[in-house]
């Protein structure tokens, strides 16, 4: 090879350790503060150059003014209402014309009702829309472990879209993992662009396997854990870091990660409660939908139209994403629930079926 082919040879390879070198690392300066005890490494670095893009990313929507309490509840007023029956009719109507700003605001009532006949359940949305509504007030009722009094609203995922842009589904074959040829797996944005197996929520936030990397014991034979399970664990890990904005040891002391429960910030704990919200969230509310979202798998027919359904034909469900969005607290820690006391009034009870006679 020629002396000029070497250094054309070496001008590409210093270009592309470059190219490497600036898509990897983060330039200074980074702000750095203290999360953990002291002397243990344990604070949260953040890029000052893209939090403001977070910051106006989380934005909450003005509250409008309050609604009377007084007068006619809204089931004696309406006809068919099931989960609000006990707000006036007044609060009612306030929290019809929010959600419909909050989830469908190019569509307006007709994303959910037919509006010649409101009382009627025969657009699907609709009864989508009432479960919803009693898992945002089970959420806010039964899991402040994680939600604190903050609490969640419909925008919190929805933020003007009828179907969140944070969801996942279950990818083909993700148990295997997506493979290149040298048996490692292909980087995957749902892991921080990591070469972790991609679909570390089937396992996690729809099952209930075991969260874990570190054995309990070095006994051969006993240690139940195995790289496998560790790649699974970090790829959600990852999920989890990228979701929040933040870095590893913002919930873990990383002298002992076994050892959470004494040693590392109040933060995990809150994550392990959302990691199991996020799991009832799933089983409970949105895969008992699917027969719905089966039979309308491009939404209804005012639209907007999109998949409501993954590849492998499951529900669209939630992660740490879906309400995080890149900070770690969503909408930057907006306590919108306490603008809408009309969420705390959500009957729970039985929905009755389509046909069931209005009233």
């Amino acid at each position: 090879m020629s002396r000029f082919s070497l250094s054309i040879a070496a001008a590409v390879a210093a270009l592309l350790c470059g190219v490497i070198f600036v898509t990897t690392f983060e330039r200074p300066p980074v702000l750095s503060s203290q999360g953990g005890f002291r002397g243990l490494s344990m604070g949260d670095v953040q890029n000052p150059r893209t939090i403001p893009a977070r910051l106006a990313a989380n934005q909450v929507p003005e509250a409008p003014e309050a609604a009377e309490t007084d007068g006619p509840k809204a089931h004696e007023t309406y006809e068919n209402v099931q989960v609000l029956r006990d707000l006036s009719a007044a609060q009612f109507n306030r929290l019809m014309i929010v959600m419909t700003e909050w989830i469908a605001p190019n569509q307006g009532c007709g994303y959910c009702h037919n509006v010649e006949n409101m009382a009627s359940d025969e657009v699907y949305t609709k009864v989508v829309a009432r479960r919803m509504l009693q898992m945002t007030h089970k959420i806010n009722s039964e899991w402040a472990t994680h939600v604190g009094q903050t609490g969640v609203t419909c925008y919190t995922c929805h933020r003007g879209n009828a179907v969140p842009t944070m969801v996942w589904s279950t990818e083909p074959n993700s148990r295997a993992g997506l493979q290149a040829p040298r048996g490692q797996n292909h980087p995957a944005s749902s892991v921080g662009e990591s070469s972790l197996p991609s679909d570390p929520f089937t396992p996690f936030l729809l099952g209930d396997a075991e969260i874990r990397n570190i054995s309990t014991t070095s006994l051969p034979g006993r240690n139940s854990q195995s790289i496998m399970t560790t790649e699974w664990t970090y790829g959600l890990m990852m999920h989890i870091s990228t979701s929040l904005g933040v870095n590893c040891t913002h919930c873990h002391n990383s002298r002992s990660f076994a050892e959470w429960r004494t040693q590392s910030p109040p933060a995990q704990t809150t994550a392990w409660y959302g990691i199991r919200m996020v799991r009832d969230i799933n089983m409970s509310y949105i895969e008992p939908l699917k027969p719905l979202w089966a039979q309308n798998p491009n939404g209804p027919a005012e639209g907007p139209h999109g998949p409501r359904l993954g590849a492998m034909g499951d529900a669209l469900k939630v992660n740490c994403a879906t309400c995080h969005q890149g900070v770690n607290r969503p909408l930057n820690g907006a306590p919108m629930l306490r603008d809408f006391p009309e969420l705390k009034q959500v009957n729970q009870g039985p929905l009755r079926s389509a046909d069931a006679t209005p009233r």
